[in-house]
């Protein structure tokens, strides 16, 4: 099997489950912190098993995806909490994360607005990683992955009506404190 069908046949894959893989990961993660990780590593071994065992191995790719990712997510768990009984690797405030910038045209906004918005994007993330996981799992699914309140609510096994408290709450709380 040649490079360029394998490859048109990942993203062809990718393109149609990752969304949801995305949204199975994070409901199964501990920590928020972890999911770009973990989705990233079971890309990287569901293109090694196309490369390795063909196109042709792979009856159903959405199966195997998800099997991969349990995998990982258990790997990734039980190492973690091995290592950090003697290595302390997670900062318990939430500062170690980094944020970027979206893209901004230039022109579009003066140095002086960009430099308070960017002001404003830290604090808010700063709140919402003070947060419990499952107000993070929320605003993550809803505003990196894009889905909607019934997609989390399920993904999270929550109700709706749950999944809107948090995420309306919390936005609440940082329009009080960024005001």
């Amino acid at each position: 099997m040649s490079a360029p069908d394998i490859a048109s046949r990942f993203e062809e894959i990718y393109n149609s489950t990752n969304k949801e893989l995305l949204a199975f990961i994070t409901s199964k993660c501990g920590r928020i912190t972890d999911v770009s990780d973990i989705f990233q590593d079971t890309c990287m071994e569901f293109y090694r098993v196309l490369c390795e065992r063909g196109i042709d191995y792979v009856t159903n790719a959405k199966a195997l995806l998800f099997k991969i990712a349990k995998r990982k997510i258990a790997k990734h768990y039980s190492l973690s909490e091995r290592l950090r009984m003697f290595v302390p690797l997670y900062s318990q405030s939430g500062d170690s994360e980094e944020f970027e910038m979206p893209d901004i045209e230039a022109g579009e906004l003066s140095t002086e607005d960009i430099v308070v918005n960017q002001v404003m994007l830290e604090e808010a993330k700063k709140l919402i990683m003070q947060k419990p996981e499952n107000v993070k799992k929320v605003f993550f699914l809803f505003y990196e992955v894009g889905q909607t309140i019934p997609e989390i609510a399920q993904a999270l096994s929550m109700s709706e009506s749950n999944v809107k408290h948090k995420l309306y709450r919390t936005l609440n709380e940082i329009r009080e404190i960024l005001n």
